[in-house]
């Protein structure tokens, strides 16, 4: 009898708790969906009916007239943005006040893994972003080119292989090997070779991390629900292991110094030589209220979690986008043959080679590209968290620190007042002419402000030189079983990732370039 008395007692602590939190929205007046108990208002997510993305595109729509809209994820407070002009000041002018990203359930991050430049908050995030972002200058990825052309060339041969058999083949597939070899190779400088060997490690490296199990979601919800009492339980557990190995074999065969090979490794490497990692700390003041200084050592531990996010997202983002945008292409054959007469015209000037250069001047090509982003990016919202007290002026409506603050990029990208017709895909649309200044509060596929993702340029250059690859040697038309519009995973998190892949037929073209 007493320990059933001490389960309703629980239980009903739970239940009180819960509604305590529930009225947030209710007494600031913010509209929202009637949350439920344990789920918030989250629960077609947590039950796999809808993604993360699809659920606040959602909440996006469903309340046109309003600047914000609330939800509760679990226990967690979070607020939509729909309105550009309070966007661009969470993200740039008050960033402040909004620096945390907010995927953490702590403030100092429990898993290794996740202690790396995306996920990283507050000072560590600081002392990384400052010491690695000359990383991704234009001479550092120009020299990374070459590498590029490698895995562009393989790229070819394995696209030839579907065409000549008449097969249908997974864009989505394809797209992610060619990613994974550039990271494989610019990254660690190893052979990834996954355009060759269908068993690749590294391949397979990369399908784990982001296929998400049923038991992966359910930490996720318990870590959302009780982030103290599950505050161990790993999301990154069954990849760590063999990150951490193969980064630790890389360091010791280059004896913990710079190889010259010019890769991310080598890059860390340089940064470790440099001693300590100091900057002033965004959360520590000193006695006159100035910031006080934070340092942190970049460790073996350290290192691994920076490449774990490099190769992550560096080979997921892109290997979306580009067979997104060949998806579109195959469905809108005129842009299609647009696009390739720009790479055939183009590479002509450049004695029929890919290059840096080249690429460059590939600007109908880039139109392409991001109007396949705007109708489906990679990370379908931005997420922050509030740092302290912060007052929308907008709507004189005042924040806890502890709201998370989701920003609707794909609802943005898709809404007919910022983008006309947006259901036609028409790269014209980013021509200097049409795009303004203003759009570029509510485009957002690498966000903006301060932590707008370092790598934009390397996805840019590594994505527009596989399609240019790609569509120099083949048309790409629907196959049989492609459906317009392909099925989203609905377990997909951070990333989003479509049911069944983008199956496409490749016909090879008669062309003057040919590696």
């Amino acid at each position: 009898m007493i320990f059933l008395a001490l389960i309703l007692v629980g239980l009903a602590a739970v239940y009180y708790y819960n509604m305590r939190i529930f009225e947030y929205w209710k007494s600031k007046g913010v509209k929202h969906d009637k949350p439920v108990l344990f789920f918030g208002t989250n629960m077609k997510n947590y039950l796999l009916k809808k993604s993360l993305t699809e659920l606040i595109d959602e909440m996006y729509w469903k309340y046109p007239e309003e600047k914000v809209v609330g939800m509760y994820k679990a226990t967690q407070k979070a607020l939509v943005v729909r309105d550009p002009a309070i966007i661009k000041r969470i993200l740039t002018n008050d960033f402040a006040y909004f620096y945390r990203r907010g995927f953490n359930t702590h403030k100092e991050v429990v898993e290794p893994l996740l202690r790396n430049l995306f996920f990283a908050d507050g000072d560590l995030w600081r002392l990384l972003r400052q010491r690695m972002t000359p990383a991704f200058s234009s001479g550092k990825l120009r020299s990374m080119f070459p590498l590029i052309v490698e895995r562009a060339e393989r790229l070819q041969t394995r696209a030839l292989e579907a065409a000549a058999g008449g097969r249908t083949m997974d864009a989505r597939e394809l797209m992610a090997r060619y990613t994974t070899d550039f990271i494989g190779a610019c990254g660690f400088g190893l052979e990834a070779d996954s355009l060759k060997d269908e068993d690749s490690a590294f391949r397979k490296l990369g399908v784990k991390i982001f296929d998400v199990t049923l038991v992966e979601f359910i930490i996720n919800f318990l870590k959302e629900m009780a982030p103290e009492t599950f505050k161990y339980l790993k999301l990154t557990g069954k990849v760590e292991n063999e990150m951490t190995d193969v980064v630790k074999a890389i360091l010791k065969q280059r004896n913990y110094q710079p190889s010259g090979r010019n890769d991310f490794i080598d890059l860390l490497l340089e940064c470790k030589n440099k001693g300590l990692l100091v900057c002033e700390s965004l959360e520590k003041k000193k006695a006159d209220g100035k910031p006080a200084e934070t340092s942190i050592e970049l460790d073996d531990i350290l290192m691994t979690a920076q490449v774990f996010v490099f190769f992550a997202a560096g080979f997921e983002t892109s290997s979306s986008a580009t067979s997104y945008t060949l998806h579109e292409l195959a469905f809108n054959p005129d842009v299609q043959t647009k696009v390739q007469a720009e790479i055939d015209r183009v590479l002509a000037k450049h004695d029929n080679k890919l290059s840096y250069d080249a690429v460059k001047e590939m600007q109908y090509l880039e139109w392409t590209f991001k109007e396949g982003m705007r109708k489906f990016p990679s990370l379908g919202f931005l997420m922050r968290q509030c740092t302290e007290k912060y007052t929308i002026p907008e709507l004189d409506l005042t924040i806890d620190n502890d709201v998370r603050v989701f920003i609707p990029v794909q609802a943005l990208q898709n809404d007919p007042q910022y983008f006309p017709k947006p259901e036609e895909f028409r790269p014209e649309r980013f021509s200097p002419e049409e795009f303004t200044s203003d759009m570029k509060n509510v485009y957002l596929p690498f966000g903006i402000g301060p932590r707008a993702c370092i790598g934009e340029r390397l996805g840019l250059m590594q994505s527009l030189a596989g399609l240019a690859a790609v569509l120099a040697r083949f048309t790409v038309s629907p196959a049989p079983e492609t459906k317009r519009k392909p099925a989203i995973n609905t377990s997909s998190t951070v990333v989003q990732s479509v049911l069944k892949g983008i199956p496409l037929m490749f016909t090879e073209r008669k062309s003057s370039y040919a590696q």
